[in-house]
């Protein structure tokens, strides 16, 4: 079992940004995919980009495409996401994943039943993202 620990969330203000880091302990070549998920208050959690492991492809929900990117230092075993332009829509709690199921196509891999049903994969503890306007 992956352990995943995220950090990098605060307080910006509508058109800022933000960098948030997630450290996975127990990586392995087995690690096909890594992903990025957020719930709001009072909603089910949703999926926000995907990247696949050791160079794959990256992809993102259309709500955050051209503002929010991921991206994958390896050796460290980090995975970030850049949050540009940042709206006050994106206020969440944002988590990182690996999901066990990387081989679907991502429209099927982030879904909201899938994301929110069980054995969806290990997840972190989560960091806050709070954008003001």
């Amino acid at each position: 079992q992956l352990q995943l620990v995220e950090s990098g969330g605060g307080s910006v203000q509508a058109g800022g940004r933000l960098r948030l880091s997630c450290v996975v302990s127990g990586l392995t070549t087995a690690t096909q995919c890594i992903g990025w998920f957020r719930q709001a208050p009072g909603q089910e959690r949703e999926g926000v980009a995907l990247v696949y492991t050791r160079g794959g492809r990256s992809y993102y929900v259309d709500s955050v495409k051209g503002r929010f990117f991921i991206s994958e230092d390896y050796d460290r075993h980090t995975y970030s996401l850049d949050m540009n332009s940042v709206k006050p829509e994106d206020t969440a709690m944002y988590y990182c994943a690996a999901p066990r199921l990387c081989g679907l196509k991502f429209n099927s891999l982030f879904t909201r039943d899938r994301i929110n049903g069980p054995g969806f994969g290990d997840w972190g503890q989560g960091t806050q993202v709070t954008v003001s306007s």
